[in-house]
């Protein structure tokens, strides 16, 4: 079976495991963009999880106009559509939360997480080709917790005695595709990332890395997150100063 084949079938066997998972409160909603956005997603893993890789870069879980909106990871509309070259048919959560809906590639919403990593990405190598001909981007869990009021609920904020089971399917996925694509270093997009993976990836004989997370809400991310996160992608061994940034 090729690499990205025993992607997809990594994939639908942990969305087949989470069906079955139960959080309760706090988390009102759950979307699983797996299921709904699978052919994006799946079109994803085809053209760019084909070789093995230098490293993975491994998210957290969805945003609600990112890969709630997509099935990429990180994936603003904007720029898996036209930067990454992927579209696809998007359905809808089993039960969207009205202050969160989804719309697919038509979402006007960007999500300035995957604005900054994507756009870094394409800033520095140009085309997707450079970019995945080294790297991968996974998250750790695939799907988007919202409370009763509309709330992003990260799974680092859930209570852990609720999410165990859900923490072991997802640690299996992540250490499936680290042994299909054989990286020598894993990097946590921010410290929880980082976190689940020592404990997925313990004895694989891997590295582990984190770069600072994107997102808004890190003080840290609004001003010089490019920079910081080269000299954290520096400290564990990947250089990309040979890259040509554009423009």
């Amino acid at each position: 079976m090729k690499i990205d084949e025993t992607l997809v079938r990594i994939s639908r066997e942990q969305t087949r495991a989470l069906a079955r998972i139960r959080i309760g409160a706090p988390v009102a909603r759950v979307y699983h963009p797996l299921e709904y956005a699978r052919e994006p997603w799946e079109r994803y893993l085809r053209m760019y999880g084909r070789t093995p890789k230098e490293a993975i870069f491994v998210g957290m879980n969805p945003g609600p106009w990112g890969m709630a909106q997509t099935g990429v990871p990180f994936g603003t509309a904007g720029l898996v559509r036209d930067w990454l070259g992927i579209e696809g048919k998007v359905g809808k959560p089993a039960r969207p939360h009205p202050k969160r809906p989804v719309l697919g590639f038509d979402c006007p919403r960007r999500e300035i997480s995957g604005e900054r990593f994507w756009g870094w990405a394409r800033r520095r190598f140009v085309t997707p080709g450079r970019f995945f001909d080294r790297f991968f981007v996974a998250n750790y869990c695939p799907l988007l917790f919202l409370d009763a009021a509309g709330r992003n609920l990260t799974p680092d904020h859930l209570p852990s005695a609720r999410t165990r089971g859900m923490f072991a399917i997802c640690d299996h996925a992540l250490a499936q595709t680290v042994e299909t694509l054989r990286p020598r270093v894993v990097i946590g997009i921010g410290r929880f990332a980082e976190k689940r993976a020592r404990e997925a990836l313990e004895g694989m004989g891997v590295r582990i890395g984190w770069i600072p997370h994107p997102s808004p809400a890190s003080p840290r991310a609004n001003s010089g997150w490019e920079r910081d996160m080269e000299e954290a992608l520096r400290e564990v061994g990947i250089r990309i100063d040979g890259e040509r940034a554009s423009g």
